[in-house]
């Protein structure tokens, strides 16, 4: 006759008794996690702002037909919804037919179609209308952070930046007096690029509006600060001239991500002569996210006036980011880069970049949603602390056309 077995538990050895044996869920109070403080916050939040939408709908597209039973939706499609329709702006915010009304929003996007900077994957002068069109899937509203855009700042979109193809310093110029418009409006520039030759006649159009200092915050994978590249300035060579202004440090630039087999020496040699601030990869998880954020805040803000981001959307591995110029593996994840992007637009910017966004490299938009991602998480950090418009006291030397 065999023996009873001892019954036994997914690991070796006999069931522990019933008072001794471990819990499957650890002992917590589910009111002290960001979950259900998030469902709280919402309570906060007014919806003013989507009462006026909605009836801005009806009256710009007419009432709903007769058999509609929810009558805040209008014949043609208006606002936000539904998500699928309508005539794309970034994040469907009002489109400003004349630029000279952007300084009565708090943030203005601005669309620049412009890949001649580009030493190999063209594509990237199609990012604005990528990125425009897929914003159509988000809302306004953040669970976590608890806030909504369309609640608690105004943002327009104001077209696109002309640019000249086939002539880089045309279309510099062109970049840097519509950045200068917007600046010196009070709204602040955000960007959507486009290469990213494009980071120095941005910064160039903030700077040229201030005497006051400006440091620089990069995310990528490559280090973009030689003089040349093929003799032009092209996408690899933007903090080389925009560290040339004379209100715009090397000691305030801080790259992050940098790394992999795609970064020039002479990009190198550039940056150690200058003594700009990089933190690679490995870097950046030996020390921790929040680490990051705080030398980063600390190095581009010492005895600065005003932080600028440029994100270039390759400092994320490519395997979530295939639409890009130059991909590279071994980047950020992009929680990894959205938390760190959050922490240093906390303490507010003078302006934003997303660049390098390349939609004929991919069809299923992913890339373009994450350049979309980049700008709602900045806006809606600086909202959450307050730091939305903080840029305004800069503008001490506006330009008017």
């Amino acid at each position: 006759m065999r023996p009873t077995p001892i019954r036994s538990t997914r690991v070796a050895g006999p069931a522990p008794d019933r008072q001794r044996r471990r819990r499957h869920h650890p002992n917590f109070n589910v009111k002290d996690m960001q979950g259900w403080k998030a469902l709280e916050a919402e309570e906060g939040l007014s919806e003013h702002g989507w009462r006026k939408e909605q009836q801005w709908a009806l009256d710009m597209g007419l009432p709903g037909a007769d058999s509609i039973n929810d009558k805040s939706i209008p014949t043609f499609a208006r606002g936000e919804l539904p998500h699928f329709a309508g005539i794309n702006t970034f994040l469907k915010a009002p489109y400003v037919e004349n630029v000279r009304d952007v300084g009565k929003y708090d943030a203005a996007v601005m669309g620049i179609p412009f890949d001649s900077g580009t030493t190999y994957r063209p594509g990237t002068r199609f990012g604005p209308q990528g990125i425009r069109r897929i914003s159509a899937l988000y809302t306004p509203y953040n669970y976590e952070l608890g806030i909504d855009l369309r609640e608690q700042m105004t943002l327009c979109d104001a077209g696109d930046v002309f640019t000249i193809p086939a002539n880089l310093e045309k279309s510099f110029d062109q970049i840097s007096k519509g950045v200068s418009h917007v600046f010196s409006s009070g709204a602040l520039p955000v960007m959507l690029g486009g290469d990213h030759s494009i980071g120095f006649p941005c910064v160039r159009g903030i700077a040229e509006c201030t005497s006051k200092r400006i440091g620089i915050i990069h995310f990528d994978r490559h280090i973009d600060i030689q003089e040349k590249d093929l003799d032009e300035r092209m996408h690899t060579t933007p903090w080389y001239w925009a560290t040339n202004l004379p209100n715009v440090s090397p000691k305030n630039l801080v790259q992050l991500g940098i790394g992999g087999w795609q970064v020039p020496r002479y990009g190198v040699q550039e940056a150690r002569k200058r003594g700009t601030n990089v933190l690679t990869i490995d870097d950046i998880e030996k020390i921790g996210l929040e680490k990051t954020a705080e030398i980063a805040l600390e190095l581009a803000w010492k005895d600065a006036d005003a932080v600028y981001i440029s994100f270039d959307v390759d400092s994320i591995d490519c395997g979530f980011v295939p639409g890009t110029g130059w991909p590279e593996p071994g980047g950020f994840l992009p929680r990894e880069a959205l938390k760190i992007l959050g922490l240093v637009a906390a303490e507010g910017l003078c302006g934003l970049e997303v660049v390098e966004v390349s939609p004929p490299y991919d069809t299923s938009d992913i890339t373009a949603l994450f350049g979309t991602r980049v700008v709602v998480e900045a806006l809606g950090s600086m909202v959450a602390h307050g730091k939305l418009g903080s840029h305004k006291h800069m503008i001490d030397k506006p330009v008017s056309f």
